[in-house]
């Protein structure tokens, strides 16, 4: 990682030489010659960086030491610097009226500079001597790790063909199916009383893969009503765990959770679980349970109702599992290490994309394989680094075998597999190195959302940009590289294929967060109380219970560069926990406040005038002062979720701006529908002169905006509200300008307001999401003509001509939403039309009678939804057809619909859909009580389990359709209570009646428009 930071430190040198000369004078020849020496010490740096930490020679290792303190305190009078830059400029140094007083101080400052300098030039000296001589001693070592160099930065193996692979996929696990057959057995078995099913191993061995094929299997879905899914870390808080229970289960139901849930107690959310689960049958993952007393914490929530339900948890201790287990003993798997076979199959279908290995590798491949052990992490973790080497040169190869230390054999240690993840680790460029470490920032187990990632690594300056890619481009590639290398998973995707949220394995974690704290890259506060290093680059407060005296006592001296909070923590402005004063935190970059109680906004802020990032999401602040002005070098301004509805004029001073995120979503119910609003930002003031902007969400419309938006060329992601009709004719032109858009979300004053976006000639050619809420009065025609468009959600269009013939030739959509859109009574998808949909969305089409698609149309789909269509009397025609269909969710439909899919009507269409895995019903009764359902209880032709007992809400969660804007409360008038009966009664109501879904297997991209 030291590599990096002087490779940064480099970078921010040569910046300064060339930007400031004038100002460097007396200091710009010691300047030159840190950097000249800087460039030195990163050959031997390299050598120390490639190898295991056991393995460096102690002097080297004090040498690292000697440099990491140069060049952080190097970086410190680089970054002084420009606070005193930032200083003038901010003050208008250059015409404030005391000109000859500013002069002084700058020149005391420069003075303050050159002599720091100079300090720093001795020590350097000192230390290159002192390397020469390690260097004379260890030739040996040098050449050695010359070859591990070649190895680090050589060209290797060709990634593009692994760009779309993800870790531990399915289809590359090997030795799961006699596992998962089991568990499947055990969990669909006979027996009527609540059983527990532990899963028990080694860190590293899959049982988390395991659970989650078994959780995520179509018969588990069809045989539990009610799942749900937590992972309890080894600092988890009970009451959000609890609380993640409650909103899970009714989320299955689309319901909202219980009023009054955030002020529960831990024992009230108990009873509330119980309470949910009585006659249910339910079945629980408790993923991670470290010791009994966690197992013990929650195991009352979960009642003994006799319906069948199971609870399956994973623990690395046999003490817990069988704690766990004690009721059914017999009921506990020891999940063990691949067999040599299983293990070489993993082995080869990860590092050669094949079950074979090239012939001139298979000795050195075994010797390598050997020492894993049959660990699938630790093989998938080796296959990372050797998939990317040249497969044409053994030496390489044996030269990664024989860095492998011997305590690898050391059987099912935790060392064991940390020396396998540290080579890995070891073996990244020093750009992702830096990457990595910065996954110890966030809580074990924490799911990272992607942008707020990229947002934040190229704030601290882990992006090295190159030509023709912007910073985020190169970041969004980082990623993706530590996802080819199984270093980091994907935890959630959208369904047009980019992952949206990732994060580490937690052993992983416990690894890069040792490295973390050794190097004094980060410290991380999440015990009671502790001591924290008086040295940190970085402070991530990860616990509320957390007892720090005040920042300023330690971090004073440490040029602390981010502070980011993790936690409910109460940080209001007058808690003496913080100060927030330039002072203190003068050289921070990163501020994440995010979900803090803040509710106006910390004055003090805007004196940090080296901040790069600051978030104040889900925060209650809602007036952003016009000081924010003086925070010239800030890129991302993130209060999404916030009350701020205006920003002050001074935002226009800040040119450095690269993501401007201010908006938040209401939701209004009136009229017996539920709508969410976007409530987006005022701006008094031009933004053309915002050049380095990149997504800007969502700006209020006006047409002095709308006209100078299209000087905004960097614009990728675009969000406008407030549209009206004669606003389209400013906003046309500027879309055509903005040549790297990729996502346009636009929304009308009203309902029925028109959004005039007819007069593109040239749209923008990469766009790949396009989200229309308002009046059209047909859908433009240049929609057609974007090839790269993935996704398009539609709403209030009402429109009378049939808006499939634009869309259907699209040969990237994959996913089509359509909200109060069509006023025909015939939707037909003609054969190849819509090649690559995976996800189609039916919302609110009132005189929708018919669907018809035909063979070879939507080859591909996976979810289809079909919502609030009032006349559609019957399923779509054809939609047997669907080969690759997983979920089919119909939500406030007509009855007579349901009754078609009864298996014992000779003129139903139960046939059509048999084979889809998972059909959902959605019913709402008149005294404002849901019940939801499956075809399965069609198929079974039982009598209804007493699963979805009523419970009131006022709204349907937007997982159902990633459009649930809309809930109708029409009734049904009778009980089901019974498969026949479920018939009868449905037949004998209103023909309105409503109908809905519970969650599908797979996530869906949310309805949020440009979400993040």
């Amino acid at each position: 990682m030291l590599e990096g930071s002087v490779t940064f430190l480099l970078m921010k040198l040569s910046e300064i030489l060339t930007d400031q000369n004038d100002l460097l004078f007396g200091v710009r020849g010691d300047a030159k010659y840190i950097r000249d020496e800087l460039q030195f010490s990163l050959a031997v740096l390299r050598d120390a960086e490639s190898m295991e930490e056991e393995e460096i020679d102690p002097l080297l290792k004090v040498w690292v030491k000697n440099l990491r303190d140069v060049a952080y305190e190097m970086e410190d009078v680089l970054d002084d610097f420009k606070l005193h830059l930032a200083h003038d400029h901010g003050h208008g140094f250059c015409v404030c009226l005391n000109k000859t007083s500013d002069f002084i101080i700058s020149l005391k400052a420069r003075h303050q500079i050159a002599s720091t300098m100079r300090d720093i030039r001795t020590r350097i000296r000192e230390i290159k001597i002192r390397v020469e001589d390690i260097s004379k001693a260890r030739s040996s070592f040098t050449h050695i790790n010359s070859r591990w160099r070649e190895v680090n930065y050589s060209g290797g193996a060709d990634l593009a063909a692994q760009r779309d692979a993800l870790p531990l996929e399915e289809a590359n696990l090997v030795g799961i199916e006699m596992p998962k057959g089991r568990l499947i057995g055990w969990l669909l078995g006979s027996k009527s009383e609540l059983e527990v099913v532990s899963v028990v191993g080694m860190a590293g061995v899959g049982k988390t893969t395991l659970v989650k094929l078994v959780y995520e299997n179509s018969e588990v879905k069809k045989h539990f009503m009610f799942c749900a899914w937590i992972v309890l870390t080894q600092y988890f808080k009970t009451g959000d765990l609890l609380k993640d229970i409650v909103q899970q289960l009714y989320h299955v139901l689309r319901e909202p959770s219980p009023e009054g849930i955030d002020t529960m107690s831990d024992h009230e959310l108990r009873v509330e679980i119980n309470k949910f689960l009585q006659q249910r049958r339910y079945l629980i993952v408790l993923d991670d349970v470290w010791n009994n007393d966690a197992w013990n914490t929650f195991k009352h929530a979960f009642p003994n109702n006799k319906e069948g339900s199971r609870i399956l948890l994973t623990t690395r201790r046999s003490e817990v599992a069988k704690n766990a287990s004690i009721e059914s003993p017999d009921k506990v798997y020891a999940l063990n290490p691949l067999s040599s076979e299983e293990a070489w199959t993993l082995f080869c279908r990860k590092t050669f994309r094949s079950n074979s290995c090239l012939p001139h590798l298979e000795n050195v491949s075994q010797q390598i394989l050997g020492r894993c052990e049959g660990l699938p992490l630790a093989i998938t973790a080796i296959s990372g680094v050797l998939a990317t080497r040249d497969n044409t040169r053994i030496d390489e190869w044996d030269m990664i075998y024989r860095s492998l230390s011997a305590e690898i054999q050391a059987n099912n240690s935790l060392g064991s597999m940390k020396k396998v993840l540290s080579l890995s680790y070891y073996n990244l460029p020093y750009y992702l190195k830096c990457c990595l470490l910065y996954f110890s920032i966030f809580p074990e187990g924490y799911p990272i959302e992607r942008r707020r990632l990229i947002r934040l690594w190229t704030a601290e300056g882990f992006v090295v940009e190159t030509e023709g890619r912007m910073l985020e481009e190169v970041a969004e590639g980082y990623l993706n590289e530590l996802i080819e290398r199984s270093l980091v998973q994907v935890v959630e995707a959208t369904s047009d294929g980019r992952v949206k949220k990732c994060r580490i394995q937690g052993l992983l974690h416990d690894i890069i967060t040792s490295m973390a704290k050794d190097q004094g890259f980060a410290a991380i506060a999440k015990e009671e109380s502790m001591t924290l290093p008086e040295r940190v680059r970085r402070l991530s407060i990860q616990n509320a219970r957390t007892r720090i005296q005040r920042i300023s006592q330690f971090t004073s001296a440490s040029g602390l560069r981010s502070l980011l909070v993790f936690s409910g923590l109460d940080i209001l402005p007058e808690s003496p926990l913080f100060d927030l004063s330039p002072s203190n935190l003068r050289m921070l970059n990163v501020l994440e406040l995010g979900g803090t109680q803040l509710e106006d906004f910390p004055n003090e802020v805007t004196n940090l005038l080296l901040l790069k990032y600051l978030s104040l999401r889900n925060t209650e602040v809602n007036h952003i002062p016009s000081s924010i002005g003086n925070l010239q070098y800030l890129e991302t301004l993130d209060l999404k979720n916030s009350r701020v509805i205006e920003l002050p004029n001074t935002i226009l001073k800040l040119q450095k701006l690269r993501h401007i995120l201010v908006y938040r979503y209401e939701t209004k119910f009136a009229d017996q529908m539920e709508t969410k609003q976007t409530i987006g930002f005022k701006l008094q003031t031009h933004i053309r002169g915002l050049q380095s902007l990149q997504k800007l969400c969502f700006l209020e419309a006006n047409q002095d905006l709308m006209r100078e938006l299209g000087k905004l060329t960097k614009l990728r992601r675009l969000g406008i509200v407030n549209l009206r009709r004669e606003d389209g004719s400013n906003l046309c032109p500027s879309i055509e300008k903005l040549t790297n858009l990729r996502a346009l979300s636009v929304v009308s004053t009203t309902e029925s307001e028109f959004i005039d976006l007819g007069h593109i000639s040239s749209p923008p050619r990469f766009l790949q999401r396009l989200y229309l809420k308002g009046r059209l009065e047909r859908l433009p025609d240049w929609i057609s003509s974007l090839d790269n468009l993935k996704k398009v959600v539609l709403k209030w269009s009402w429109q009378s001509g049939d808006p499939l013939l634009s869309l259907q030739h699209l040969p990237s959509l994959v996913h089509v939403e359509f909200v109060q859109v069509y006023d025909g009574e015939l939707l037909h998808f003609r054969a190849k039309g819509f090649r690559s949909l995976k996800f189609l969305g039916l919302n609110k089409l009132d005189r929708l009678r018919e669907i018809i698609i035909e063979p070879g149309a939507m080859p591909f789909l996976q979810k289809l939804v079909v919502q609030n269509c009032g006349l559609l009397q019957r399923v779509p025609s054809g939609i047997e057809h669907l080969a690759h269909l997983r979920v089919l969710e119909f939500i406030n439909m007509p009855v007579n619909l349901i009754v078609t899919l009864h298996p014992d009507r000779n003129d139903g269409d139960y046939l059509k859909i048999a084979e889809v895995p998972e059909v959902y019903f959605y019913t709402y009764w008149n005294n404002g009580k849901w019940d939801v359902f499956s075809l399965e209880i069609f198929r079974k032709g039982g009598p209804q389990s007493k699963q979805s007992s009523q419970l009131s809400t006022s709204s349907v969660p937007v997982e159902a359709s990633s459009t649930q804007e809309i809930t109708s409360t029409l009734p049904i008038a009778h009980e089901i209570t019974s498969t026949l009966s479920i018939a009868t009664n449905l037949a004998a109501s209103s023909p309105a009646s409503t109908v809905s879904a519970s969650i599908g297997v797979e996530t869906i991209d949310q309805g949020n428009l440009l979400p993040y």
